[in-house]
């Protein structure tokens, strides 16, 4: 098991253009090895533009990342890194069964598919093209990719949304198993319920920058909830 000091994930002053727009304004983070790490901010904030340039998919203007003291994409850690996107509109047309062992057959020790797709409950529509799946069977489904190489380190971009409660509850279960197991787990979220259930540290990012961080006690340690300290911190969208 990581060593409870050590980083699984180190952001330094890392700044994002996109189309002229600044995205990530020197942000800087942490994530620390075997906890897990939720990234909370309004739509827009930079969430998941801080996931893919710490899965290698973004490059950023300035600033470093190190994923588990590797640059992003770095052969050594690649297959140590585990990602669930948002969406994936390339997994379309294949079924999710097929996917998953696909994806399996892309690690020299993956996990047992058939027992993957039994505890994320996916067996009922494994044979259903992923494109026909509801939204909440999809991030099933991408959350069984993202693990399937037994990653160190897996990022979840809002690994819950759209998923009913049982699932939702299942997961969040999962969850706490992997990090028990020693996996760090870095995931962006909108729900503040599922923030004060899992999270070990917290990481509030508005317009691109850290707007607060700590433990839930310590973020609420005025007596506010989680929910007010963030609309305290963050702005929303206008329109």
């Amino acid at each position: 098991m990581a060593s409870p000091t050590a980083c699984a994930l180190e952001v330094r002053d890392l700044t994002v253009r996109l189309g002229g727009a600044v995205v990530l304004d020197a942000l800087a983070l942490t994530a620390r090895a075997g906890h897990l790490t939720a990234v909370l901010g309004p739509n827009g904030a930079g969430k998941t533009t801080l996931l893919r340039c710490c899965t290698g998919l973004v490059r950023p203007d300035a600033g470093s990342v190190a994923v588990l003291g590797h640059a992003p994409g770095d052969p050594e850690v690649t297959a140590a890194v585990g990602l669930m996107p948002q969406s994936t509109g390339a997994w379309s047309g294949i079924r999710a069964g097929e996917l998953l062992r696909y994806l399996a057959s892309l690690y020299a020790h993956p996990q047992d598919v058939d027992a993957l797709v039994a505890r994320l409950g996916i067996g009922a529509y494994a044979r259903t093209p992923y494109r026909r799946l509801s939204g909440g069977q999809q991030q099933a489904v991408n959350l069984a990719g993202a693990l399937v190489g037994r990653p160190s380190l897996v990022f979840l971009d809002e690994p819950t949304a759209g998923m009913d409660p049982h699932a939702r509850r299942a997961t969040w279960e999962l969850l706490r198993e992997l990090r028990a197991a020693g996996v760090s787990v870095v995931l962006t979220t909108h729900a503040m319920d599922e923030a004060e259930a899992l999270a070990d540290q917290v990481w509030m990012i508005d317009r691109g920058r850290v707007a607060a961080s700590g433990t839930v006690a310590e973020l609420t340690s005025t007596g506010q909830s989680l929910e007010d300290v963030f609309l305290t911190r963050t702005h929303g969208v206008v329109g």
